[in-house]
């Protein structure tokens, strides 16, 4: 790690990468279970079918989000 003037660390590109799989992961484990959860509903049936889409159509609008920033994101380090 090196230090910019104003006493801050600068990370290696490595350890940026490391740090963003690790928020990547935990966030597409929110997506992934908001959709599930939504697909329970769905075959459970007890309750609305209509609450069990609109979980799995939030969670699949979750994952676009992180998708679209993680893309911009990346456009901004190259």
């Amino acid at each position: 790690m090196k230090k910019t003037k104003s006493g801050k660390k600068k990370l290696s590109e490595q350890q940026e990468f490391d740090i963003m799989k690790l928020v990547l992961d935990k966030f597409l484990w929110l997506g992934f279970g908001i959709m599930a959860l939504g697909f329970y509903e769905v075959v459970l049936g007890n309750q609305s079918v209509a609450k069990g889409v609109t979980f799995l159509v939030s969670g699949a609008i979750l994952l676009v989000l992180f998708l679209v920033l993680i893309v911009r994101e990346y456009e901004i380090i190259k």
